[in-house]
């Protein structure tokens, strides 16, 4: 099995680690977060700081960002410096994904999402459990679509953006840049980037550019 290196310690951490598991292409031989201030091993498994995360065999072994907010998911990717086919996918054996859908490095398809026809996720996305994509989607990089959320036939997700759990994108809309679409929301229009949009159907309710542009 390949070397594999998570990146975060957190609950998302959790999911991402069984999934690599079950995975059997992965030994999980490190998990790295910087609330670490020593390194330690236990049960075979490295636990130290980010900055270690150069120490491994860049050759064969394969990390992953397991971190469920977009911004920090996208700093964390910035600051390793690591070039994308350094990235695992990591896929659970319940999920459906279609044989001409395409899922990008660094991303995970949690239990019971479904995938389908002709969708392309991009590069570090949660496809969170119980999601559903339809066919014609486009994701771009570092999207998070929280559980039992229906992205439904030729959406399209700019990067960062966050899709809450329950909700639902209508045919053909676009959800600009790293803006965030409340829980149970319904998005039966174009949302633009940097904005919170809410409700059924769902509206804008504010708007925080400036948050964005630092990112």
């Amino acid at each position: 099995m390949d070397p594999l290196v998570i990146i975060g310690n957190g609950g998302h951490s959790k999911v991402v680690r069984e999934i690599a598991i079950l995975s059997k292409v992965y030994e999980i031989v490190a998990i790295l977060d910087d609330c670490f201030s020593e390194i330690t091993m236990m049960e075979n498994i490295v636990y130290g700081p980010l900055s270690i995360v150069k120490d491994f065999n860049l050759t064969v072994t394969k990390f992953f960002i397991s971190i469920g907010d977009n911004f920090t998911r996208h700093k964390i990717f910035q600051r390793l410096g690591l070039a994308e086919h350094h990235y695992a996918r990591l896929i659970h054996p319940s999920a459906i994904v279609s044989k001409t859908a395409a899922i990008g490095y660094g991303t995970a398809v949690m239990p019971n999402c479904i995938v389908n026809a002709e969708a392309t996720i991009g590069n570090h996305c949660i496809l969170n459990t119980g999601s559903i994509i339809e066919h014609d989607n486009l994701l771009q990089e570092f999207v998070h679509i929280s559980p039992n959320a229906t992205l439904t036939g030729s959406v399209k997700i700019g990067m960062g953006a966050h899709i809450g759990a329950s909700a639902t994108v209508i045919p053909g809309k676009i959800i600009g840049e790293w803006s965030v679409i409340g829980a149970g929301s319904t998005v039966i229009d174009h949302v633009p980037s940097h904005c919170l949009a809410a409700g059924v159907p769902a509206v804008i309710k504010k708007r925080y550019e400036k948050r964005r542009q630092e990112v």
